[in-house]
């Protein structure tokens, strides 16, 4: 059960882990006056300017499709980016993985950690948009707290078992990076659910878990509330994908050193 004790010891120093994702933010942007921002602000151009086009494209009511595109795109970007740095997790801090007796958890907790505080400073966009289309802000949208920390829970899941997979097939990466291009595409993010027929919707939306992830943090933000199977669907894949990524570090844990 080596790497299970593995990743409770990393979660015991998640303040370490937490430092050094802030570390990280710091050298990233150590010349920069707005630093994060940065991406905020790329962030808040492209949801203007795919809120335009493809509203008119869709003939979606902007007072629907802009929350539902920012709010969409923010998501997606926390999602994308923490499993495409994942590929390289323990390959990037193979340094420390050779020279200090770290668990090795603690880098996937630090490359999470990196990503939401990016994820954090983006969703300040998502009260300007409501402003703007002159949607109601109320206490009900802290609903997606929930949501948000059942998401992050099967990132780390998804994070641990993409880089232990990438450490020992390195040529994944781009694989994984093409498969999440791809998903883009399939799951509602530029482009509505109602926009599909009811039979495409079953066979689109039902099997793909990132629909379901986002919509538990989404929904609530739009004053709507996630369908049960969005929350069932959610907590099965978490269950499921921890106790099989338990498995498969439990086996590999030892030898990841060895692959990098």
């Amino acid at each position: 059960m080596k790497g299970l004790i593995d990743v409770l010891e990393g979660l015991k120093s998640w303040k370490l882990a937490f430092f050094l994702a802030f570390a990280d933010i710091r050298q990233r942007y150590r010349r920069s006056t707005l630093g994060p921002f940065w991406i905020t602000i790329s962030t808040a151009v492209m949801v203007a300017c795919l809120g335009l086009i493809f509203g008119s494209i869709f003939k979606s009511p902007l007072k629907d499709f802009l929350p539902f595109l920012a709010t969409g795109l923010i998501i997606w970007s926390f999602i994308s980016s923490s499993l495409t740095e994942a590929t390289t997790v323990f390959l990037s801090s193979q340094a420390v993985i050779k020279q200090l007796p770290l668990p090795l958890f603690v880098h996937v907790l630090r490359m999470v950690f990196r990503n939401f505080y990016i994820f954090l400073h983006n969703i300040v966009i998502i009260p300007f948009v409501l402003i703007l289309v002159q949607r109601p802000i109320g206490w009900d949208i802290l609903c997606f707290l929930p949501g948000l920390l059942i998401l992050a829970i099967n990132l780390l899941w998804m994070s641990l078992l993409l880089g232990i997979i990438c450490s020992r097939f390195s040529d994944l990466t781009q694989i994984v990076i093409s498969c999440l291009q791809i998903v883009f595409y399939v799951t509602p993010i530029i482009w509505m659910p109602a926009l599909l027929p009811a039979r495409e919707s079953v066979m689109v939306l039902q099997p793909n878990p990132f629909y379901h992830l986002m919509e538990i943090v989404r929904s609530p933000i739009m004053n709507i509330a996630p369908t049960s199977f969005n929350w069932l669907y959610s907590l099965i894949l978490l269950l499921l994908g921890w106790t099989t990524t338990i498995l498969i570090y439990n086996k590999c844990r030892s030898k990841i050193a060895y692959w990098l």
